[in-house]
This record gives C-alpha cells, structure tokens and sequence, in this order.
C-alpha cells in the first residue's frame, strides 16, 4: 500500500513537470534577439480635492480629527501631540473658527466615571491647544464617556479606536 502511494505521488510530480513549457515551446522566439513581454504599467493620477476653508473635511483631511488615548489615561501621547499642533496650526490659519473637543471612553468602567475620564481627556487636549497659543474661548469641551462608541465590540481593537477626543468644528 505505501509502494502505490509513493508511485502515485512520483508519477504525478512527472506528469506536472512534463506539462511545464519554456516561451520556446510556446512558439517565441529563442536565443539573444528574444524579447521578454513587458509588463503594464497602470498610472493613476488623483484628484485634487479641496475642501471649503476653515471646515471640518479640511481639518480630518490635514490633521485627522481625533487623538487617542491608553486605557484609563487622558495624558496625551506623541502622536497626539502632534495631531493637536496641526489643529493649533490650524486653528491660527482661520482665527474666527471655533473647535468643541469631545472626550470618549471604551466600553469598560461605570458611566460615571468614564464621563469623568472622557472630560479629562478633552480638557487635556483643550490645554495643549491653549498652550500652543490658542485662545481657550475658541475651544469647548464635551465628554460623551462610553455612550457614542466608534467602533462596536468587546475587543482591544475597539477599545483603542474608543479612547479618543475629537475635534468638532463650530
């Protein structure tokens, strides 16, 4: 029995091996004046896409909306950090434009105290612009805790995406 597994196995490696065919046998053309197909080169050319001055899709489009936050922190990291100098940046191009930051939470811990938590990562985002030299009346807080999720589930991938603050434009 293993003598007839091992000869079917060897009889169809022989049978893929001698249906393999080389461009000669295709009918190309062999030797040094063979010409290789070349492949296509696709190009794709975007559009440029504006957006109305001092709107939110103007602001998601340079410097994202959102920043995000470690799981029961409010501390801000690198990369919020510098997606909040770009709002500031920003902010400064259009100076009548105002900002309400919502404060987010994961789904875990009671309503209240990611309401807390929520408020405190707004305002931590709200300080950092005030520091950066904007003024505090052009940016309100509101912190949502875990009642508008962006992303549903139970998982570490929808905790992270739920732990923000977000830039609304007034």
């Amino acid at each position: 029995m293993r003598t007839m597994k091992l000869f079917g196995a060897l009889a169809a490696l022989l049978l893929v091996v001698a249906c393999e065919s080389t461009p000669e046998d295709m009918g190309g053309a062999s030797g040094a004046g063979a010409v290789a197909p070349q492949p296509t080169t696709e190009i794709i050319v975007e559009e440029s896409v504006t957006y109305p001055p001092g709107s939110k899709e103007e602001l998601t489009a340079l410097y994202g909306d959102r920043v995000f936050f470690a799981t029961d922190r409010s501390d801000l990291q690198g990369d919020a950090r510098a997606t909040l100098e770009g709002w500031a940046q920003w902010m400064r191009q259009y100076p009548s434009v105002t900002l309400t930051i919502e404060g987010h939470c994961d789904e875990r811990g009671t309503r209240e105290y990611n309401l807390a938590l929520g408020e405190r990562r707004a305002s931590s985002a709200k300080n950092y612009l005030v520091a950066l030299g904007i003024n505090p009346n052009r940016v309100a807080i509101i912190s949502y805790g875990k009642e508008r999720p962006a992303v549903l589930g139970s998982n570490e991938f929808a905790w992270a995406q739920n732990r923000r603050g977000v830039a609304e434009v007034n």
